[in-house]
């Protein structure tokens, strides 16, 4: 019989030949199966740490021309794969080994689950073939992952591991993003099946678009209530970058003349010399707003669980979650839909009417402009001290002037990043990134490595708590080692000063140091040291210059700012679990 080679079929995560040479069947490990269903999804890089486990698909991953960025921790290679999704709207991935390597990734996989960002992290597994055997770090991953997943499984079969990884990604963008896992048995990732006994799902041929406009009814409701209300007001949330509504969002407030304030990766939906873009007025605008509209954004804590709103407004959610609508809180109409789709039919809608109320608006923009502009002036002494130690609100004021429209934002911490949340303000969409309502700690650097690694072009800028940043910050070396350079600043207090201050409210002074005191360390030797470019700062004159130097050097860098331990951030100061 003479030879039957097949061509194989393009990277995009089809299968190679179905028929190998010389009547012999071509075989494929599960690994490079693994590689095949990623490099499907428009996967170009995972996020790693290196276990016996997992080895294979690493070797995937190059045949399929998959980057592999090597971390230091596990817990950073989920929370990179988290940021690469936010930033890029691209799924992330991170693979890490079985056991301990996948118990270190919970964190950020949390994160990412309360976040609302699609990811995949996969995981390692003894063999089956030694299932409860007490095999090397095996652990009930699942069991472990699936409350903090939309989807957690095991790969049972080598011929399922790209169909699963397949699956995986479906679910991670059932009604809100979030993250799945998948746990490979490290027989079932080594041994090799008969290409055509494997199905690998085509690029762009196994998930269906989500997006949905909403109810038309309650579409043409919301218009109804726009027109006609006199002080309405938006909170543009996650949901809107997630959804990549920014230009809908500026439509809406524009054409309809809606005040706007913003929150989470929502914020830059507006530059901050649009006339609609408010941010200090935000409580005087939800004590006064007869029509408030909620979008993308859960009535959690951050939003007193709803309580904030005025009882005399008609309240409006939309989310891409049926189950977040009217969570904690009644509303007078609840959409469940893509943001953009949604803001964009109910402008259209709005807009066909003889009068779509914006003109009678004017007088209320004007009020809440001027109750922004005394807050702002109320505070600006603040941000100009040339206090010594430096005030925290001249910090974040020079970071602020600092940033350019190509900023790319971090903010990792406590107390000063709640300072930061006042007063810096993204100059673009996408371009502000916080860990989410979890709250996690360490998300800075895995975060600006994700950043940096999926848009070179970007000025990645970070802001850590000098606490924030000693849990994730060997990976700094990371950024050296891929020559990933950022600009990070680190505020030094000394202290784990969030929760300093509620144990002194709840204590007194005589124990408010007990288990939140931190060594006083020099965080810029430490960026020289693992080859980046650092400072100390303790003047407040020499903030601005250090970080044009860190501009400069071209370098990972970390300009350690000596803050005023004993001042702390009004949303500090204000919150509940302390009173």
């Amino acid at each position: 019989m003479g030879q039957t080679a097949k061509t194989e079929r393009d990277s995009a995560g089809e299968p190679g030949a179905l028929a190998a040479t010389n009547g012999e069947p071509q075989l494929i490990s599960g690994g490079h199966l693994v590689a095949k269903a990623l490099k499907a999804e428009g996967v170009d890089v995972i996020f790693t740490l290196c276990g016996g486990h997992i080895i294979d698909i690493y070797d995937g991953c190059v045949d399929e021309g998959i980057d592999v960025i090597d971390v230091r921790h596990e817990q950073v290679a989920a929370h990179a794969a988290d940021g690469y999704a936010r930033v890029t709207g691209k799924p992330g991935c991170a693979v890490v080994t079985a056991g301990p390597g996948t118990t270190d990734a919970v964190t950020g996989v949390a994160n990412a689950f309360r976040a609302e960002s699609p990811m995949l992290l996969i995981g390692g597994q003894g063999a089956l073939s030694q299932h409860k055997m007490g095999s090397l770090q095996d652990l009930p991953h699942v069991d472990m992952m699936s409350p903090i997943t939309k989807f957690a499984a095991t790969v049972p079969a080598t011929e399922r591991a790209a169909d699963i990884v397949s699956m995986a990604f479906r679910e991670c963008y059932h009604g809100a993003p979030g993250p799945s896992f998948l746990e490979i048995p490290r027989d079932v990732l080594d041994a090799k099946v008969p290409v055509d006994k494997a199905r690998v799902p085509r690029a762009g041929g196994y998930r269906a678009s989500t997006r949905s406009a909403g109810d038309p009814a309650a579409i043409e409701r919301l218009a109804d209530l726009i027109v006609h209300a006199e002080k309405p007001c938006v909170l543009l949330g996650s949901q809107v970058w997630t959804c990549r509504a920014t230009e809908a969002a500026i439509e809406f407030v524009r054409t309809l003349n809606v005040p706007a304030f913003m929150n989470g990766s929502g914020r830059g939906t507006l530059a901050p010399e649009d006339p609609h873009h408010l941010q200090l007025a935000r409580r005087y605008a939800f004590s006064n707003a007869d029509l408030i509209i909620i979008v993308g954004t859960p009535f959690d804590f951050r939003m007193g669980y709803g309580k904030r709103l005025s009882p005399d407004a008609t309240v409006v959610q939309i989310d891409l979650d049926y189950r977040t609508v009217g969570k904690n809180r009644d509303v007078d109409l609840g959409i469940v839909g893509d943001a953009g789709l949604v803001l964009s039919s109910v402008t259209q809608a709005a807009s066909g009417r003889i009068d779509n109320g914006s003109v009678g608006r004017k007088s209320w923009l004007e009020e809440l402009r001027s109750v922004e502009t005394a807050a702002y002036e109320k505070r600006l002494p603040r941000q100009l001290s040339e206090a010594s130690p430096i005030d925290p609100y001249r910090l974040v004021h020079e970071i602020n002037e600092f940033l350019t429209p190509d900023s790319l934002y971090i903010g990792d911490g406590g107390d000063i990043v709640t300072f930061s949340g006042q007063v810096v303000q993204p100059k673009s969409p996408g371009h502000w990134m916080d860990p989410g309502p979890l709250g996690t700690l360490g998300v800075g650097i895995p975060f600006a490595l994700a950043s940096k690694y999926a848009r070179p072009d970007k000025e990645v800028v970070c802001l850590f708590g000098d606490g924030a940043f000693s849990l994730t910050g060997w990976d700094f070396e990371t950024l050296v080692r891929f020559d990933l350079p950022f600009i990070g600043i680190v505020g030094n207090n000394s202290s784990m000063n969030q929760i300093r201050y509620g144990q002194i409210q709840k204590y007194g002074e005589s124990r408010g140091r007990v288990g939140n005191t931190l060594g006083n360390v020099p965080y810029g030797q430490f960026a020289t040291m693992l080859g980046g470019y650092g400072e100390e700062v303790t003047d407040p004159a020499d903030i601005r210059p250090a970080l044009e130097r860190a501009r400069e050097s071209g370098k990972p860098s970390l300009i350690n700012v000596w803050v005023d331990p004993e001042v702390y951030a009004p949303g500090t100061m204000n919150q509940t679990m302390y009173k």
